[in-house]
């Protein structure tokens, strides 16, 4: 995760500081400056000059209710873990001058912890419980700009847009849901901008892990309390047969290996490599998924020649999916690249353009084997060899001429179309 750190090994702080400052007033004010944002700093600044908001001072804040502060952390999947968080971060908080802010999707701040100083000169700022931290409500910051580029970001005095904000730094990265690779929220360590120490981003990767590890051993604590619940029928069970959980994690396997299948649905086939089309069997806290011994082959058709779907056809029967455009540019690549398949920095590449969205393919592509099933292998991602994929282009008959291809942001998805 030291890819996006703010500072190089041995910066002079103060002097840093200093530059980055006029720097920021001269590029904000439209003046030549001889020193330049990084990418990801010149990308936010422009998202937030675009919104209208004023550099100069304190822009309004936006902030929730108590009661919707509480009503919000009730839901929140974080409250589980919110404190392993603070066990791990506390202890280093009072010493080292420094906040832990943990927010939920939305970038609306639900916990906050660390020294009273900190809390005191966070409170000046709207830095507070219930405050909509984004990049439209306070402009360039860790928090609002790791949510709008969907990865770690650390942010040193002048980057941020805000003129009060400067005296600070902030390390922020995004915490995802291990069970269903929904993001959770934000988990941000912020303090003094002269404090800054290359620890810092260990310590942010360090409070992420430690969240979606606790999320995922709650997660097979589930697992084995289902597989506990079912042991009487599952005895009596002849042939493949897979629990399954609400999110069609496998509990128990017979038969088959499986690690996950599509969220089972009611009176909904799915389909299972190697057990064909199947129809769900209702418990009470979660399914029963019974096939044929045989393995079978399945066909399945991406369809890109309007709102993005997949068809998949059984022996008996055929079912399609909705698939988003970015799930439809992911089947696209694989197929495209065949048995090789591509690596998590190879998609991250084609589809976003740099290797810096790793969390996000791994993210995207868990949705997608919600959506169609464990279709897809892993090390590297390639469709299983039991699928066989083909594209339904409508009207167009090459890939360059499809407008999927043409209007995709994803960098390789513009490239098919370019050698089509």
């Amino acid at each position: 995760m030291t890819t996006f750190s703010a500072i190089a090994p041995g910066t002079d702080l103060s002097r840093y500081a200093r530059e980055l400052t006029r720097m920021h007033d001269a590029v904000i004010g439209g003046a030549r400056s001889p020193m330049r944002p990084r990418p990801l700093v010149s990308r936010s600044w422009q998202r937030v000059l675009d919104a209208g908001l004023d550099p100069t001072g304190i822009n309004e804040r936006s902030r929730l209710s108590a009661a919707e502060v509480e009503r919000r952390r009730r839901a929140s999947a974080l409250s589980a873990v919110i404190e392993d968080l603070q066990q791990v971060i506390t202890p280093v908080a009072d010493a080292s001058h420094l906040l832990l802010v943990v927010t939920d999707a939305d970038g609306v701040i639900l916990w906050r912890s660390g020294s009273a100083p900190i809390r005191s000169r966070a409170d000046a700022l709207g830095f507070q419980e219930g405050t909509v931290w984004t990049e439209s409500t306070v402009g360039t910051n860790a928090i609002g700009t790791a949510l709008a580029e969907a990865a770690p970001v650390q942010l040193f005095s002048g980057e941020h847009f805000e003129t009060t904000q400067h005296p600070w730094y902030c390390t922020a990265a995004p915490i995802h849901d291990p069970i269903r690779g929904d993001l959770l929220g934000i988990v941000d360590v912020s303090g003094p901008a002269l404090t800054l120490h290359p620890a810092i981003i260990a310590l942010v990767d360090t409070a992420v892990r430690l969240a979606e590890s606790q999320l995922w051993r709650r997660h097979e604590v589930r697992l084995e309390r289902l597989r506990t619940e079912a042991a009487p029928l599952l005895s009596s069970t002849r042939g493949p047969v897979l629990l399954v959980d609400e999110d069609g994690w496998v509990a128990h396997a017979s038969g088959i290996a499986a690690e996950r299948v599509a969220v089972p649905r009611h009176a909904r086939p799915l389909t299972v490599p190697g057990m064909g089309l199947c129809v769900p069997e209702r418990l009470s806290h979660g399914w029963l998924i019974r096939g044929a011994a045989s393995s079978s082959r399945m066909r399945m058709v991406l369809h890109v020649s309007s709102s993005p779907t997949v068809e998949v056809f059984g022996d008996d029967d055929t079912w399609r999916s909705i698939v988003t455009a970015r799930q439809a540019e992911i089947l696209l690549l694989l197929h495209e690249r065949g048995p090789d398949g591509m690596t998590v920095a190879a998609l991250s590449r084609a589809l976003y353009g740099d290797d810096d969205h790793a969390v996000s393919v791994r993210a995207e592509v868990s949705r997608l084997r919600r959506a169609i099933g464990d279709v897809i292998e892993s090390k590297p991602y390639r469709l299983a060899g039991t699928v066989d994929l083909s594209l339904d282009l409508g009207a167009d008959e090459r890939l360059a001429d499809s407008d999927f291809v043409r209007r995709s942001g994803a960098p390789g998805v513009r490239a098919l179309g370019i050698a089509g």
